[in-house]
């Protein structure tokens, strides 16, 4: 399926009640197209975990226009399986990406206070530079 608007079609015919009632979470598995217009935006959602995640964005359930509480998770495994035809777990997904160097640790760490514009940082500074015996700071 390639729009939103289908699967809750889709959902309206297979659950009951209206359209209205399924598009904003079929909208929000496809919200990633915003970031990446091709199919590999489905890794950010169209998973296992995605499917989870949509039950704490819209409940554990909803209820329809025609007075049925239909479970969330049943609308996102629906919506999964019309796009890919089974439900992968985000580890299949990932295995996918090929590591690339700018993924891994940096080979030197940052000195703490070297970014001074970070809040974190400038507590350090003053924890650094403080005289416990006068409770002053020392410039």
């Amino acid at each position: 399926m390639a729009h939103p608007y289908h699967h809750a079609q889709s959902s309206a015919h297979k659950h009951g009640g209206k359209i209205e009632d399924y598009l904003p979470i079929h909208q929000w598995f496809d919200e990633s197209k915003r970031s990446f217009a091709d199919n590999r935006h489905r890794a950010l959602r169209h998973h296992a975990e995605g499917i989870y995640l949509s039950e704490q964005m819209f409940g554990i359930t909803i209820t329809n226009s025609d007075g049925k509480e239909v479970p969330v998770r049943f609308i996102g495994e629906q919506h999964v399986q019309e796009d890919l035809g089974w439900i992968p777990s985000a580890a299949d997904w990932l295995k996918e990406i090929a590591p690339k160097p700018w993924m891994g640790r940096r080979s030197k760490l940052l000195n703490p206070g070297s970014n001074p514009s970070n809040p974190k940082n400038q507590q350090h500074e003053r924890r650094k530079n403080t005289d416990p015996e006068n409770c002053r700071t020392v410039p």
